[in-house]
């Protein structure tokens, strides 16, 4: 079997820790300390995320997308598939790091969806930028986190505390849905959620777009 090679290593802003992007063949991993983040072979989850956000969203004419987190592209190449030509998607990357992988080692990961013209990155922290944009998104999808807590850095608890959660829902647009993606299940973050003014549910989905293996959470939450 192939060794893993470390490619590269960028530090989150804020304390977060340190990013290390390894490579094993055709194979990549995003790795957070010993925590997986992310890795080429399992896009199942990440695709959904963009899918089940869009079916809430359909027909809306002009559609703006805020996605949190670029990861390895797999939520992003998804919502191009399926957001109509008029759509605008903004990516919110806190690391700029991660942005010069999807343009260079990662490049036939991503498959050119960066250039798409429906596509605008914004380098910096998601919560400033949904903050500074009342009444602006049909759609907040946030992959930052392995869930709803801090994990890539403790400042990220404020995306889902309940100020966090208002703060979001104020960025909506009327019927706008927050969606987020989990490892697991977090029962209080759906009442959080509810408590906010949202209609929240959780649903289950494969890692792998195989339909096999572990099994992640999204939550969608409409705009009340």
């Amino acid at each position: 079997m192939l060794p893993w090679i470390q490619i590269d290593e960028a530090d989150i802003p804020g304390d977060g820790g340190t990013l290390r992007l390894k490579q094993r063949g055709s194979e990549f991993s995003i790795m957070l300390g010993a925590n997986e983040l992310m890795n080429s072979r399992l896009s199942g989850s990440e695709e959904a995320l963009a899918v089940l956000s869009q079916e809430k969203i359909a027909g809306r004419k002009k559609p703006h997308m805020l996605i949190g987190g670029l990861g390895m592209g797999f939520t992003l190449r998804a919502a191009l598939a399926v957001l109509p030509p008029d759509a605008k998607i903004t990516v919110a990357e806190l690391v700029p790091a991660v942005v010069a992988w999807a343009r260079g080692p990662m490049a036939e990961v991503f498959k050119g969806s960066l250039d798409d013209p429906r596509v605008t990155i914004h380098e910096g922290d998601v919560g400033g930028l949904i903050a500074a944009s009342p009444a602006t998104f049909d759609a907040i999808l946030l992959d930052v986190d392995n869930g709803p807590d801090g994990l890539t850095r403790p400042s990220n608890d404020r995306l889902y505390d309940h100020e966090g959660l208002r703060a979001t829902r104020a960025a909506l647009c009327p019927g706008g849905v927050l969606s987020v993606w989990s490892s697991g299940p977090d029962a209080a973050f759906t009442r959080r959620l509810k408590d906010s003014g949202f209609l929240a549910e959780a649903k289950t989905v494969r890692a792998s777009t195989k339909r096999s293996g572990a099994r992640h959470v999204i939550w969608l939450a409409v705009k009340r």
